[in-house]
């Protein structure tokens, strides 16, 4: 199975580019944090190359720049080729299938004057387009423990 799910910034401004059948695509990277941070160091990150394709590729170059905050799922692919030096090269990508924006609005209000609703994710789905965001977070720690009542030790349990 080849799934990859990231969540990174991106570092540059994905550029939009069109095959000789005209084909949209973007190929751009994501600074993607390790989770660990050696003592005495600085947090170290993986930059990763992204390509997308068709009206995710628009949508990308459209609402993204520079530093935003990306969720990437799709798979990755490698590749190869011969330089011009004649050594061979070796490439690993990881194509789109899903794009979630990751920045919350009022920590990047430029794309959002751009048309943006406040969505929350593109996907390969062309059914769904944007889907719009929950009006007010789910929250948990909200709850009384008055609200919950025990269960019953000498019943069986259904699982």
């Amino acid at each position: 199975m080849n799934i990859v799910s990231l969540i990174g910034r991106l570092t540059a401004d994905p550029e939009l580019r069109h095959t000789q059948s005209g084909t949209a695509m973007t190929r751009f990277n994501i600074a993607v944090d390790r989770n660990f941070v050696k003592q005495g160091e600085e947090r170290q990150a993986d930059f990763i190359t992204i390509v997308a394709w068709n009206q995710r590729a628009e949508m990308i170059c459209k609402y993204f720049s520079k530093g935003r905050r990306i969720g990437i799922t799709g798979s990755i692919r490698t590749g190869s080729y011969t330089a011009q030096d004649g050594s061979k090269r070796y490439t690993t990508e990881v194509w789109a299938d899903n794009v979630d924006f990751c920045d919350s609005k009022k920590d990047s209000s430029s794309s959002y004057d751009n048309g943006y609703d406040g969505g929350n994710s593109y996907s390969n789905n062309r059914q769904s387009s944007y889907r719009p965001a929950p009006s007010t977070p789910s929250s948990y720690s909200s709850g009384d423990v008055r609200d919950f009542t025990d269960m019953p030790t000498d019943d069986d349990l259904p699982f």
